[in-house]
């Protein structure tokens, strides 16, 4: 019930104190509720405050059962979760539910806001959305392969994954943007495995860099590989092409991060 799911979210919040309202403004763990209102008041600074001030939730008017339950249906949702269909399950309009969904993915992104990784770190790039629909007539069709036939929203997703980490996103318009993102958030002296495009050669001055030439072979016994960024990938585009099938480039970031999100945490029940 609401009840329940109230607590639920003030435990979230506060488990320090195991649901004990703790002051967003000074901190003071003093505060009283004020309970025909859910909300708290300080006695020490006597700011007034509620269980979602501060969050993405702030000034929401969504009942907690809703909220909780769209929580649950799109971090449980193996390649993601149509805001059509999070419409149905939970009763809210598509609207509702379209930016309640882009809230919760920017949650999840901020989960990796200023992580670094090093260890064994792999790095490849794959390019998203501007579909170029095909010409009817066979004589109009162009290659769509080529640079000057590549819609104006297709951008590139670059993935960092370290081996038994994190996943790192970051979405430009070119592939090789990518290498300022991974040599700020690379630990300087990491094994960084890619692939045999060239641009990812400018990251051996920094990283021990080795390579995997895909024309040869997709990994090597001696663990050379980026398999799992391309698995990675896989995901992201089973994502795109199964649940939302249309991806601006835009929210193409919201999205990257919520499949790296659901990648990390695969085996999480």
């Amino acid at each position: 019930g609401e009840e329940a799911t109230y607590r639920r979210f003030c435990k979230l919040r506060w488990p320090e104190t195991d649901g004990a309202p703790v002051c967003p403004s000074c901190g003071a763990p003093n505060a009283y509720e004020i309970a025909a209102r859910r909300r708290f008041k300080c006695r020490a600074c006597h700011s007034h405050f509620s269980v979602t001030s501060g969050t993405i939730f702030a000034s929401r008017k969504l009942a907690f059962v809703d909220l909780l339950g769209a929580i649950a249906l799109i971090v449980n949702a193996a390649k993601g979760i149509s805001t059509l269909q999070l419409s149905r399950c939970t009763g809210l309009s598509y609207k509702t539910a379209y930016v309640l969904a882009h809230k919760l993915r920017e949650a999840l992104a901020w989960e990796t806001r200023g992580v670094t990784l090093e260890g064994t770190v792999e790095v490849d790039g794959a390019y998203f959305g501007g579909h170029v629909r095909p010409a009817n007539a066979r004589t109009d069709r162009v290659d769509r392969r080529l640079k000057a036939h590549r819609a104006e929203a297709r951008r590139s997703v670059v993935a960092l994954r370290q081996r038994n980490g994190r996943t790192l996103t970051d979405v430009s318009r070119h592939e090789a943007d990518g290498i300022g993102f991974a040599q700020e958030r690379i630990v300087a002296g990491t094994t960084v495995l890619a692939d045999e495009t060239p641009h990812w050669d400018m990251m051996a001055a920094t990283f021990n860099l080795e390579r995997v030439n895909h024309s040869d072979a997709y990994s090597f016994l001696d663990g050379v590989h980026v398999n799992g960024a391309e698995s990675y990938f896989a995901r992201l585009r089973r994502m795109i092409r199964g649940q939302h099938h249309r991806v601006g480039a835009g929210s193409l970031h919201g999205y990257a991060a919520h499949a790296a999100w659901l990648e990390d945490h695969r085996r999480q029940s």
